[in-house]
This record gives C-alpha cells, structure tokens and sequence, in this order.
C-alpha cells in the first residue's frame, strides 16, 4: 500500500519524535505527505482554582504556544527531508484526545497514523489508558505505532 497521508500525533514525547522521523521515512519512500497533529489539552493543565480571566488570558495562550511550538520542530525536521508538511493545533473541550486523532484521520483523509507509543503494561496501563491502543482499536485507517528505542549498547 502506499501511503499518500500520513496523519501523526505529536505531544513532545521521545517517542513522538521517533513517530515523526518513522513517518518522514515512509512519506519520501511513497511520495506522501504528512499532516502533525498536536491536541492541546487544556483540562490536564488546570487545577480549577483559576479564574476564568486567568484560564482565558494565560493558560489558553500558554498551551496554544507549546503547541505550536511542537508542530514548528516536528515540521522543521520534516521539511529538511524534503517531504511536504503541513500542522494542526486541536484545542479539546470535552473529547477523549483519541476519538479527536480518528476524527481527524477520516475527515483529512489519511492513509496511515503513525503514533509514537510508551509501551505501558500492567496497571500502569490499567490506570492511565491509552489514547494509542484507543486510536489503534477505532482508526478506519492502518496505525504505526512507534516504541521508544532501546538505548545504545543494548541497555534497555
């Protein structure tokens, strides 16, 4: 198959950054390009102490310039490959950050989500969830999932 959209979710993590680099590799192997989706969630960065001027007029601009600023490195290294890169700021109100990546997926039109993924088992996995395996489970579009590499020299 080849894969003409690629759509991937970044979030600052190591593993996304091993995502992106994945997706750059398949997107010049096929021609394709590639949409970087970041989801700003505001609600795990409030504590509900805030008023709603505060929320409103430093919160909301804060998370929308990390944001942005994640998608500016994530296409920075996109482009010096030479593969055509385009970004998306989601802001999510009341979505789980997984049904926003699908809906994303199908209404852009991808052929592929490559996540980058933390490998959790057990009960850390049990306590947090998992947006990756949530995606991976409703996705109408094949998922990469992307591990965090073992370290140099074989330690892990």
């Amino acid at each position: 198959m080849s894969y003409q959209h690629i759509l991937v979710a970044v979030d600052g993590s190591p593993t996304a950054d091993q995502a992106v680099a994945q997706a750059a590799d398949l997107a010049q192997a096929t021609g394709g390009r590639i949409r970087l989706l970041n989801v700003m969630d505001p609600i795990a960065h409030i504590s509900g102490f805030e008023q709603p001027q505060v929320y409103q007029q430093e919160v909301l601009p804060r998370l929308r310039r990390a944001g942005e600023a994640l998608l500016d490195a994530a296409r920075t290294q996109v482009a010096r490959r030479g593969v055509p890169v385009d970004t998306v700021l989601l802001e999510n109100l009341d979505a789980r950050v997984a049904e926003l990546v699908v809906d994303h997926a199908r209404s852009w039109g991808a052929d592929l989500i490559v996540l980058g993924t933390h490998g959790r088992r057990g009960l850390a996995r049990v306590l947090m969830g998992s947006d990756a395996e949530q995606i991976a489970r409703t996705a109408p579009v094949p998922v990469l999932l992307v591990r965090q590499q073992a370290p140099q020299g074989g330690q892990a």
